[in-house]
């Protein structure tokens, strides 16, 4: 009788790597089904194949459905019984925190030992969760209970105004000239988005923006006030 094996598809926009990964993922164990280069290749295999583990980076631009966390978003929604490894070199506590929140518990951190991705594939299949070092060093900062047991961070309509306003270099003052705001009111919801990231400086904030796609807004998408 032939023994079970994990069906993995490896999602990476670099080839070596995709080559690399899949050598060292040549195990009794797992097989590996196919590869993809983008997120428009992943759900067109996740289509046609069964598989058990999606391994994707979490940084693959170029495909239909983006990537980073409205791509691992749109991946829970259409495909909620596949398991996920997330790779990264990514160290923010604010983006880890919001991962974790919405689902995604096995991730492994590219400056780690590519061996880790075995465990990780094995204990995403049984449904458990797994960090590699790097990660698990960032995990320990957290607070495991609003991690684990709250619900994935949303900001307000109004708190992403403010954020994506200040990311694009506007100070607190022109910002609630912008909105129509007092100067209060929006360093009251630059805070509170902050404390819901789980960021506590400046240039947290903007590499938790950067890495989120709150992009700034253009001269010709003017913000109405509210």
């Amino acid at each position: 009788m032939q023994a079970y094996k994990i069906r993995v598809i490896i999602a990476d926009d670099h080839p070596v790597i995709v080559e690399g990964l899949k050598q060292t993922l040549s195990v009794a164990t797992i097989e590996v089904v196919s590869t993809a280069r983008n997120s428009t290749e992943v759900v067109q295999l996740l289509d046609k194949k069964e598989i058990d583990v999606l391994v994707t980076d979490y940084a693959m631009p170029g495909g239909d459905f983006g990537d980073g966390l409205p791509f691992l978003e749109f991946i829970f929604r259409r495909y909620p019984d596949l398991r996920i490894v997330v790779m990264t070199m990514m160290d923010n506590p604010g983006v880890l925190r919001t991962l974790i929140t919405l689902g995604v518990r096995c991730i492994v951190n590219k400056s780690d030992d590519v061996s880790h991705l075995i465990p990780a594939i094995h204990v995403a299949s049984a449904g458990g969760q797994y960090f590699s070092p790097a990660m698990k060093a960032i995990v320990d900062t957290l607070d495991r209970f609003s991690v684990v047991d709250s619900k994935p961070v949303s900001l307000s309509k109004r708190e992403v105004e403010v954020i994506r306003l200040y990311v694009s270099g506007m100070k607190i003052n022109d910002i609630a000239v912008r909105l129509s705001r007092s100067k209060q009111t929006v360093s009251s919801q630059k805070n509170s988005a902050m404390r819901k990231i789980g960021v506590a400086s400046d240039a947290d904030l903007f590499k938790y923006a950067l890495e989120v796609g709150l992009v700034p807004l253009s001269s010709e998408q003017p913000i109405q006030p509210v």
